[in-house]
């Protein structure tokens, strides 16, 4: 029997992952340091895996509120009035299970079979397959790579938009890049929503990982009453939570009997003390983000000057995020680099392959690590790039 061939072409065309290829081809190796994932090294903190086993204990095990709890919602209606300087209701906060859920649904909430949606690359790759596992088309827009640092071309993504182009997905801090945009780019991507009838799919999980001094520029700060922007967001980066599986989006509270319709259908709601974790991380974390945004700085500086000192890779300190994205000098095809550096050094990159258009020369490395670990990485990747 060919069960292949009983299986739906929407999933079969699903694509491997380019990062996980090369996580499970080397994963478990001695003295590996791995730089591949977007993760850092430090487990989630005491105080909120301890809020989590008490809930647990304590029978928080039933289902639960569709939306989240009214607990967690409040909590992230707080932290948006400290972080953003906005009074948003809980009514505009959804929780999800992950970031990656939050992107999926939000997919399912805005578009339909056949629609488009623009995106700007380099990116995540999870996003364009999500997109096409929902009969969308994802149309990539490539960012310009010019003097060390990536760029919007407007221009380029206004041509991309057609009839059937039904929302703009941006990243910003962008992974893999760290391009990070400007009120003016900001400005510039909601005309150009409004001028086209378009929605925005705003990923800003990385927004308080700004280098240039305070959180990066968001559409939030932007916006206006009727704007069509939705905001998707994960507890992995900022508080070491990268397998709780834990989200949220932020969206008009008209929206919410779709969203509680769509959480219903997928995965019926996040655990109750898994919640509570995320509500002590909201509510305590602040110090602790802290503490991560200070190393990946320290860590980012100790990377990138180590390997622009090489003389041949090609790529300036990223303005956000937790990535250096890097051109090294004769690499063709940075898959094949990937598997090559991982074998004779140790160190993990996540291919520029895998990102799309744009990013097939470069190579990704998450610096949200332990400053020695990291020197050490820098050190070996220098030695291997002098040997090319």
């Amino acid at each position: 029997m060919n069960i292949a061939a009983s299986l739906s072409p929407r999933s079969l065309e699903a694509p491997e992952s380019g990062i996980v290829e090369l996580v499970n081809y080397a994963r478990g190796r001695d003295n590996l340091i791995p730089l591949w994932v977007g993760e850092g090294d430090l487990p989630t903190p005491a105080f909120i895996s301890e809020a989590a086993t008490s809930a647990l204990a304590a029978g928080e095990t039933f289902y639960t509120w569709q939306r989240g709890t009214p607990e967690l919602r409040r909590a992230l209606s707080d932290y948006y009035r400290r972080q953003f300087g906005k009074s948003l209701s809980a009514e505009h906060f959804y929780v999800v299970g992950s970031g990656m859920q939050a992107i999926k649904l939000t997919i399912e909430a805005l578009t339909s079979p056949g629609d488009d949606m623009v995106l700007l690359t380099p990116a995540w790759p999870n996003f364009a397959a999500a997109a096409e596992l929902s009969g969308v088309r994802p149309i990539s827009v490539p960012l310009e790579f010019r003097d060390g640092r990536w760029q919007l071309d407007l221009e380029r993504l206004e041509a991309a938009i057609t009839p059937r182009t039904k929302a703009l997905f941006v990243n910003t801090p962008s992974n893999p890049t760290g391009w990070t945009a400007t009120h003016d780019d900001l400005r510039a991507l909601l005309s150009l929503a409004r001028k086209h009838g378009l929605w925005i799919m705003a990923d800003e999980i990385y927004a308080l990982y700004h280098y240039g001094g305070g959180r990066a520029p968001s559409f939030l700060d932007i916006m206006e009453e009727g704007d069509r922007v939705v905001f998707v967001n994960s507890f992995s980066k900022n508080w070491s939570m990268t397998g709780w599986r834990v989200g949220w989006i932020v969206a008009p509270p008209q929206m919410g009997q779709v969203l509680e319709n769509l959480v219903q259908y997928s995965t019926s709601g996040v655990a109750q003390f898994m919640q509570k974790g995320a509500v002590a991380a909201l509510d305590h974390g602040d110090d602790f983000v802290r503490e991560n945004i200070a190393k990946a700085t320290k860590s980012r500086d100790l990377l990138c000057d180590a390997l622009i000192a090489t003389n041949r890779v090609e790529t300036l300190k990223p303005d956000g995020a937790i990535y250096a994205f890097l051109k090294i000098d004769g690499v063709k095809d940075s898959r094949v680099a990937a598997l090559d550096i991982v074998d004779k050094t140790g160190v993990g990159l996540a291919p520029g392959t895998a990102f799309g258009p744009g990013g097939s020369l470069f190579m990704r490395a998450c610096f949200l690590r332990d400053t020695a670990q990291v020197a050490e990485a820098a050190d070996r990747l220098s030695r291997y790039i002098a040997a090319l």
